[in-house]
Formats: C-alpha cells, sequence, structure tokens
C-alpha cells in the first residue's frame, strides 16, 4: 500500500513554505517521525516527518520549491497501511489532499444545486413517458422560470474554505471573505490571498493607494547605466516585507519619544547579573523593559488590544504576550514570551536567551512566533539615538528601543552625568490618543527610574 506524505498544517497564518532540505530519496526505508523534508515557513524552519513507516516510492518536491500545506511531498510504500490511517483514507492511498478538498468543493456545490438535479431527472422521465406528458412540462416551464445556472449563485452560498485565523484576519481588515479567491489547495482562502483583496480593494482610482511588494510600480532597465545583479528574496524578507507593508498602510502611525535616566538601574543590573547568569539568562535593560511593560500593560489595557472595523469593536486580551525582535542572519524574528507578566526578570532574562539562540539557529517553532500582543525592538546594541518602529497588525503599539548615552542632566542646580536611555512608543492612533500614548510611556520611564513604582497600585 502506498502512503501519501503530505504537508500538515503547522501554525496558525501558515499556508506555504520554501523546501530548504530534503532528507531522502526514493528506496530509503523510513520510520514514523523521521523527516523527509525542512521546509522554511514565515519566520522557522520545519521539520516535516513521514506518518507512517515504511520504502519512499517517490519524492516529489526539491530544495527550492514552494509547497503549500496539504501539498503532497512523498510517496511511502507500506506493508498494511498506518494504524492511524482512516478506512476512507486506506481505501484510496493515492488520493491526493488537494483533490479531496477541492471535490468536497465540488459536492457543496453539487448539493444547492440538488433541485434541479431532480429536475431534470423529472424532465427525462417525461420525455420517455410520451408527447402528452412533455406539454404537460412545457406548460410548467413557462409557468414558473428554471432557476439560474450554478455558475451565477451567489458565492455566499457555498461554503467559504479558509481556517479560523484566515477568517479572522478578514474580520479585522473589513474584508468580506466569500468575495476573495482562493488559490490554496481547493480553493481554500490564504493570508497572501486576503492581503491582495485588501491591496486591489484600497487603491484609488488614479492609481494611488497601499503599496505592497506585489504591487508595487514596475521599476526601470538599470542595466542600461551599468552593470547589476538581481537576487531573489528570501523567504523571511519576502514575507516580512509583504508583513510590514500590510502593516504600515494598516495602521495609522503615530510615535511618541521620551527618555529614561538609568543610571540607577545599570547598577542594578552589574549587580544581579551573576545571580541571573546562573539560571541561564543575561540580565538586561530588554529583560527588565519586558517585565516592565507587561505590568504596564495591565494598566494601560486598550495598548493591548486589536482593532476590529468590521464589527465596530475593540477586542481587549486578558493575556499578555510579548514578542521581543531578534536580529538573526536570515533577517529579523519576532519570538513571543507567553503570559510575560506572571513571570519574573530572572525568567524572562532566560526566556529571551533561549529563544533569541533558536531563532538564530533554525530551530525556533512556529507557535513560538505567534499570538503576541505588544512588541518590543531594541537596537541599543547596535547604536543610533531614535527610530520610529512599525506597528505589527493586529496589534496596536510597539516599543522602540536605542543605545544609552551619558549626558548632563541638571540636579539641584548642578549639571551631573547620567546614563540616558531614548525611547519611542508607535501606535495606532485609531485606538489610541495622544496622551494616552504619553502617559504610557512616561509610567515606563518612571518605572525604569524607580523601580518601585511598579507596587505603588
Amino acid at each position: 500500500m502506498v502512503e501519501n506524505i503530505v504537508v500538515p498544517e503547522i501554525g496558525e497564518g501558515v499556508e506555504s513554505g520554501k523546501v530548504v532540505a530534503v532528507q531522502v530519496k526514493p528506496g530509503d526505508a523510513v520510520k514514523v517521525d523521521d523527516t523527509i523534508v525542512e521546509l522554511e515557513t514565515d519566520k522557522a524552519v520545519v521539520e516535516i516527518p513521514s506518518t507512517v513507516s515504511g520504502r519512499v516510492t517517490d519524492v516529489l518536491v526539491k530544495e527550492g520549491d514552494d509547497v503549500k500545506i496539504g501539498a503532497v511531498i512523498a510517496k511511502v510504500e507500506t506493508e498494511g497501511g498506518s494504524a492511524d490511517t482512516p478506512p476512507e483514507a486506506a481505501a484510496s492511498p493515492e488520493a491526493d489532499p488537494a483533490q479531496t478538498e477541492a471535490k468536497g468543493a465540488d459536492t457543496a456545490k453539487a448539493e444547492s444545486a440538488d433541485g434541479r438535479q431532480v429536475s431534470e431527472e423529472t424532465e427525462a422521465a417525461d420525455q420517455s413517458a410520451g408527447t402528452h406528458q412533455e406539454a404537460q412540462k412545457e406548460v410548467r416551464r413557462e409557468d414558473k422560470p428554471e432557476p439560474e445556472p450554478a455558475a451565477t449563485e451567489p458565492r455566499s452560498a457555498v461554503p467559504v474554505p479558509a481556517s479560523p485565523s484566515i477568517r479572522r484576519m478578514a474580520r479585522e481588515l473589513g474584508v468580506e471573505i466569500a468575495q476573495v479567491d482562493g488559490s490554496g489547495p481547493g480553493g481554500r482562502i490564504t493570508e497572501t490571498d486576503i492581503k491582495a483583496f485588501v491591496k486591489a480593494e484600497r487603491q484609488a482610482p488614479a492609481g494611488a493607494g497601499p503599496v505592497t511588494p506585489s504591487g508595487a510600480p514596475a521599476l526601470p532597465d538599470f542595466s542600461r547605466w551599468g552593470e547589476i545583479e538581481a537576487v531573489e528574496l528570501e523567504t523571511v524578507r519576502r514575507l516580512t516585507a509583504e508583513s510590514t507593508a500590510t502593516s504600515w498602510h494598516a495602521v495609522p502611525h503615530v510615535t511618541q519619544f521620551d527618555k529614561a535616566d538609568i543610571t540607577v538601574l545599570e547598577t542594578f543590573i552589574q549587580k544581579n547579573a551573576p545571580q541571573v547568569a546562573t539560571a541561564g539568562g543575561k540580565l538586561t535593560v530588554t529583560a527588565i523593559l519586558t517585565k516592565v511593560c507587561a505590568e504596564a500593560l495591565k494598566r494601560y489595557p486598550r495598548f493591548n488590544a486589536s482593532l476590529d472595523m468590521q464589527g465596530g469593536r475593540l477586542i481587549t486580551k486578558k493575556y499578555i504576550h510579548i514578542g521581543i525582535a531578534v536580529d538573526t542572519p536570515r533577517g529579523l524574528f519576532l519570538p513571543v514570551i507567553a503570559n510575560a507578566d506572571t513571570k519574573s526578570i530572572s525568567q524572562l532574562s532566560a526566556d529571551i536567551v533561549d529563544l533569541a539562540q533558536r531563532a538564530r539557529n533554525k530551530k525556533i517553532k512556529p507557535s513560538e512566533l505567534e499570538g503576541g500582543t505588544f512588541s518590543i525592538s531594541n537596537q541599543g546594541g547596535i547604536g543610533g539615538v531614535g527610530f520610529t518602529p512599525i506597528v505589527l497588525w493586529p496589534q496596536v503599539a510597539i516599543l522602540g528601543v536605542s543605545r544609552a548615552a551619558i549626558e548632563p542632566v541638571a540636579v539641584d542646580g548642578q549639571f551631573v552625568p547620567r546614563k540616558i536611555l531614548p525611547l519611542s512608543l508607535s501606535y495606532d492612533h485609531r485606538v489610541i490618543d495622544g496622551a494616552d500614548a504619553a502617559r504610557f510611556l512616561r509610567w515606563v520611564c518612571e518605572c525604569l527610574e524607580q523601580p518601585m513604582t511598579l507596587h505603588l497600585d
């Protein structure tokens, strides 16, 4: 019996990936959970395992191929089929999941036209019964018009193939999902389809409007002026471009700037760094900021929300998951620390070290890149005096951190050297007013300057 090995559901919003390594070839023996291919999704490399034991008869992908969820990547011959295989699947091992889904959609259309099928069968019986019945049938046709063909039925009458995360994305962008054409298996609607639909809808008649990587104006022929080199975008860079373009055009950005005096905090870090290191962490400003921001989100819940334009409502999350930007050779990653408000600074320090290392080593899991409610991007280790980070839709705020520097500060009528940390808070102005942003960021600064501020309320 030959079993299909398909790309399984990997994570929320993940619809496809690029094959970066093929670990088997025809004739190889494999066991359950042996890796067939390594797949690079939007920001993680995932090992796709075999679901059965047997001998590989065919490998249907190669390095560099883009494959979608549900696509068949290999075929494995087994002796009696997998114990986990449903009877229906065992009866037709060659069935492609994409074809099955497409047949499901066709079946739904056929069922919606059930009345027409019965009518056509009745007409055939009338023809065989004689001219009198045929005449009666013609009278009925004149009295009652026939229904329109299935192709002209509204799309809403046919079930829309889309995952819950894609439906939620459509709702938050104000998109009627039934109007979107799906490019996935069996017409399944993907994140890319939603983004393309939004781009097309928002373009003004004169051509003005959101510009995404796929909708940018055509470039001139640069080779006219000299030698060039064109390199295909890596998966992470391409998807980062799409994500930031969507965020930039979906969110009206404003950035609030402030500075925190972290002179005392630096002493705290130097004193307690050895203790945190024994627990596997590294005590840094980022770890402390994560704890401070988690507390700030409790006090200012609008910063821990998402805007549902279609439903006309603000969705406030009761959980606090903070994304930490990590610079890697493959591009920017944003692993998420779940329930950051329940963890100590030592725990947060260890989590940040672990997630950053695995992001750089391609070991981060897709689930660890999802669900963030607020983000922190620290560029202080590189330099700079300030920047305006892009809010990562559907979040409504992100904190940017620049390099701290010694500056003269007036204290009791005299200038003294103090270590000053520049902070920049970008936010969605549809949800957050400028005064709210100023209060939020000032509270963060005061907590860095006077840590006991955390425990005042």
